[in-house]
């Protein structure tokens, strides 16, 4: 059976991816491996859904068995599968979502070569004929996406390469460069404080001289 851990990834994912423009070449390598799978996928459920293992010439042990593992490859390609390559398409070229898919196509052909193997086993010719074709088209595309996978991870260290180097040959510059010195000179003579200005006195206001009073005529 497919494990919930084999979908999950132990890497984190790469904010950076998001940020950085993706080369036209790298997304056309990218759709044109998705159609494949997309392409395989249903391909691969349409012949799953034509088996016959109840028909199979083996005890019912392994026929629940075998009949387990077919649905839950079918449960993969139609939800599983799907939202990853969703993902992916929209983050091209991030490594988390890349290796997610790839994690998933490893579990997945674990799995369904064991129901080919029971199936040349245990059914038809043509039935096992028709699935061993569907498991070679998906270990092209396993394949297919560990290269690519491979490809990123060394893009991305070549680029942790460059932006270190750069970092070490900004701090190198900065370390070369003298600190600025400040220079006090304690010899300025010190500024005079401003002479406060008096206040003009306002002036006093003259009383005019009183007249004597007039000699009165007999």
């Amino acid at each position: 059976m497919l494990s919930a851990a084999a979908m999950q990834s132990p890497l984190h994912s790469q904010n950076v991816n998001n940020a950085q423009p993706v080369a036209y070449a790298s997304v056309s390598q990218l759709n044109m491996l998705l159609g494949q799978l997309e392409q395989v996928s249903q391909a691969t459920q349409v012949d799953l859904a034509k088996m016959r293992v109840e028909k199979w010439k083996t005890d019912s042990n392994s026929k629940h068995q075998a009949q387990g593992n077919v649905e839950s490859i079918q449960r993969n390609l139609q939800t599983a599968l799907p939202e990853m390559i969703s993902q992916l398409r929209n983050s091209p070229e991030n490594l988390n979502s890349t290796f997610k898919l790839y994690r998933n196509l490893d579990a997945l052909y674990d799995v369904f070569s064991s129901v080919v193997e029971s199936a040349g086993a245990f059914g038809s010719k043509d039935e096992f004929q028709t699935l061993e074709n569907d498991l070679n088209s998906f270990e092209k595309s396993r394949r297919a996406f560990a290269d690519r996978l491979d490809s990123l991870s060394g893009s991305k260290e070549t680029e942790l390469a460059r932006l270190r180097a750069a970092l070490q040959s900004a701090q190198a510059t900065l370390a070369a460069q003298p600190p600025k010195k400040v220079v006090v000179d304690d010899n300025l003579p010190a500024k005079k404080p401003s002479a406060k200005k008096k206040p003009k006195p306002n002036p006093a206001t003259s009383t005019p001289p009183s007249k004597p009073p007039s000699a009165s005529q007999d």
